[in-house]
């Protein structure tokens, strides 16, 4: 296969397994969706789920988030990990966004980007999934599956984006990159990998990969 036809064969098999992309984090507005993005740093999309509920039962906007105190946010949110920097980030930007935004979320990079504890990743989440602007945000399991599909060196995150970027079509960036993230977690895990339930990686993957595996299965 030429990687064009690499390519193509991996947006079609994702259209054919998860035709619907439903945002896994449960939000009802981009601030709230911003919240909970930033709450998901190292932790799992059920984890921040549950928690949400809670928090935005009491403060679900700004004005009302910077009414608790950052020790009061922690006590809540403690459940997801990283609990004493991200409520101080979610009480510093909450502040900001009335400040300058008048409480609302910006939709641009630097702008987002400039906020406390909100890294580019987090930010093109909410530019993709708040605000529908073309983005590509790269998590670990898509960093994992560009690498086994011979799409990216695997370097780093950054290098993945930009790769992603060049190889899919922009009008498919948002779809896709949850695609990559649902085929990720069913087919394609870091631990618990069967290749042989792996379609996509079983055939355009890294020669290298494979072989990798076949060696440690035995």
């Amino acid at each position: 296969m030429t990687k064009q036809e690499k390519v193509e064969f991996t947006i079609q098999t994702l259209n054919d397994l998860f035709p619907e992309t439903p945002i896994p984090l449960e939000h009802k507005d981009p601030y709230t969706l911003l919240i909970a993005v930033l709450l998901s740093a190292q932790s799992t999309d059920k984890g921040v789920n549950k928690i949400t509920p809670i928090l935005f039962g009491i403060a679900d906007n700004p004005y009302d988030m910077i009414k608790l105190t950052v020790e009061e946010i922690r006590d809540i949110i403690r459940p997801v990990g990283l609990s004493p920097m991200k409520s101080k980030g979610i009480h510093g930007l909450s502040k900001i966004l009335i400040d300058k935004y008048n409480g609302e979320v910006p939709n641009t990079y630097e702008a987002l980007e400039s906020l406390p504890a909100v890294g580019h990743k987090t930010a093109s989440v909410v530019m993709a999934q708040a605000f529908n602007i073309p983005a590509f945000p790269v998590d670990t399991h898509i960093h994992r599956l560009m690498f086994r599909w011979g799409f990216t060196n695997g370097k780093n995150v950054v290098q993945t984006e930009k790769d992603a970027k060049r190889l899919f079509p922009k009008d498919l960036w948002n779809k896709l990159h949850l695609q990559i993230i649902f085929y990720g977690r069913l087919y394609s895990p870091a631990r618990g990998w069967d290749l042989d339930k792996d379609i996509i990686t079983n055939t355009i993957g890294r020669k290298t990969v494979i072989k990798d595996y076949l060696k440690n299965k035995k």
